[in-house]
């Protein structure tokens, strides 16, 4: 009796594990599904656009892999790999932003305009404290400021260093590098990261060069420090942008004058329309 009680714990114990195992391989699934479902692309390929309206249909399967990511503690995600990690705060990161317009269509927002709008006259959408996330409750600035851009290893430099981030994490508006119709994996995601730059930077609506000017998107004003910090032994803008010439079709003539500095940068005026699709 006594074996027999043994062997059913020894093999409970094994499934729990191999259970474990199978949810932290597959936690991103359900996201995947989702947004596979429910963003379109647009402009030829360059945009997205997400039918919130379907999302609001499917909201028990958004609220599962909330849940799901909530449940991983400080512990479990600092015994992570950074690619595993970074996957899971971008995921994580649009996952909330998407629950956030979702909720408020719940409550009849179904005019809604911008995300801009669900902020208060003292406050912004993105300093909104609702997600129970790594042991708190955190807003969405706290995910890409704090736990992504903001984080440092033990030597205290930074600790993904990446600014590719920036066309991956998604505010839902028109201006906003697309919403990825797949979700991050930490096997495919520095993949997915240079997708996201060539698909943004090659999209002549928010970023273009004329003659001797180059006209880019307010995100590279608005976290220009992020693009001087190494990365890819890239340490300003002209020289992260010199790593994309075909994207951004720049001429031979037009290379040499961004890398002498005598081409002019200015940013174009940031759409704030919801993404949504009508």
């Amino acid at each position: 009796m006594f074996k027999g009680s043994f062997k059913t714990l020894l093999l409970g114990s094994t499934l729990l594990a191999a259970s474990f195992v199978s949810y932290a391989e597959n936690m991103h699934k359900v996201w995947d599904q989702l947004v596979n479902q429910n963003v379109v692309a647009i402009n030829n390929g360059h945009s997205s656009v997400v039918n919130y309206a379907a999302m609001q249909a499917q909201h028990s399967e958004l609220t599962t892999y909330l849940k799901m990511l909530s449940a991983v503690s400080q512990n479990e995600f600092d015994g992570w790999g950074k690619t595993k990690q970074l996957a899971f705060l971008i995921n994580a990161y649009n996952a909330w932003t998407v629950e956030l317009i979702v909720t408020n269509l719940s409550k009849g927002g179904s005019d809604l305009k911008s995300i801009k709008d669900l902020g208060g006259f003292f406050s912004s959408p993105w300093s909104k404290k609702f997600i129970p996330l790594l042991g708190e409750t955190l807003s969405l600035d706290n995910i890409e400021h704090d736990l992504i851009r903001g984080a440092v290893d033990e030597k205290g430099k930074p600790k993904y260093n990446d600014p590719r981030i920036h066309f991956a994490v998604n505010c839902a508006s028109i201006g906003c590098p697309a919403l990825r119709e797949e979700a991050y994996t930490a096997d495919k995601l520095l993949q997915q990261l240079e997708q996201q730059t060539v698909r943004f930077l090659s999209d002549t609506t928010r970023n273009f060069a004329q003659n001797f000017s180059l006209s880019l998107s307010s995100i590279f004003k608005w976290y220009g420090d992020d693009f001087e910090k190494g990365y890819n032994n890239t340490h300003s803008l002209e020289e992260f942008m010199l790593q994309y010439p075909k994207a951004l079709n720049l001429t031979p003539a037009q290379q040499k004058a961004l890398k002498e500095g005598d081409m002019k940068i200015q940013f174009l005026k940031y759409n704030w329309d919801l993404n949504a699709q009508y």
